[in-house]
């Protein structure tokens, strides 16, 4: 395969990326072969993954503009993907000009076009690390550079934590950031929900990830409620993430089909 001029040279384009696999379901041309074939297995098993997606990303859109309303201006966005339509800068810097961001991501890809994207923009920066390690993240010089950390930040890991698994200790890793955050600071997290009527699905779905280098860790609406120990949820706590703050007060139907559920904190 041809590597296209936007990929790194050392990014394996023989091993599907669940980077490159969200940026298909949102509908991105930044991906290879294989993170279409096993994208459009995920879909084939999963029919609604990529709805699954589009409501994620709606819901980290809404968490945005909650956040510039509680008067938040500094975001630190960790697993941050793919530059697409409606990344947090986007949003928050329309709202809100002097908005700053940092985004972190594991992926070569994320961090390429993420760097590209951003040229010129003063209040945006991004960093290559793992969530997993979030002691070199708040060590970052280009974190510190941008971020004050007597004033609140906003963490957002949406679409993330479900790959990461029970040994690497999630409620650790968020407990460590935690620490550092100054009061009135708030976390924001989403990810892959247990739907109990879905089993083989979800079988399917945990086969299929298994074939990239971050296989899946469903979990559920109480495993995710513990995730925001030390922050008091804001209402109307962890749901399916089309009923987080819904742009119309309509009831929402069938919002188990998006398969993620989310929620928001604040650090008193």
């Amino acid at each position: 395969m041809q590597r296209p001029d936007w990929a790194p040279e050392s990014i394996d384009m023989e091993r599907p990326s669940v980077a490159r696999m969200y940026d298909y379901y949102l509908g991105g041309s930044h991906n290879f072969a294989v993170d279409r074939t096993a994208a459009q297995a995920m879909v084939a098993a999963v029919p609604d993954a990529p709805l699954m997606a589009q409501a994620n990303r709606a819901f980290l859109r809404r968490a945005v503009h909650f956040l510039i309303d509680q008067g938040v201006r500094q975001f630190l966005d960790i697993g941050s993907g793919i530059p697409t339509v409606g990344n947090v800068h986007e949003i928050a810097q329309r709202a809100a000009p002097e908005s700053r961001v940092v985004y972190v991501d594991v992926d070569p890809v994320a961090v390429a076009h993420s760097r590209q994207m951003l040229a010129g923009n003063r209040n945006a920066v991004v960093v290559q690390e793992d969530l997993r390690n979030p002691e070199q993240i708040l060590a970052h010089p280009d974190l510190h550079r941008l971020l004050d950390f007597d004033r609140p930040i906003a963490v957002l890991v949406v679409a993330v934590l479900h790959f990461v698994a029970p040994a690497d200790d999630p409620a650790g890793v968020l407990r460590r950031i935690r620490k550092a955050l100054p009061s009135g600071s708030y976390l924001v997290l989403s990810q892959a929900g247990d739907v109990g009527e879905l089993h083989a699905e979800r079988a399917q779905a945990e086969r299929i990830y298994r074939r990239t280098d971050n296989p899946l860790w469903i979990r559920t609406r109480a495993e995710l409620t513990e995730l925001f120990d030390g922050f008091d949820l804001v209402e109307p706590g962890v749901v399916w993430v089309p009923q987080w703050r819904p742009d119309t007060p309509d009831v929402v139907e069938e919002p188990e089909r998006a398969g993620f559920l989310g929620g928001a904190g604040r650090l008193a």
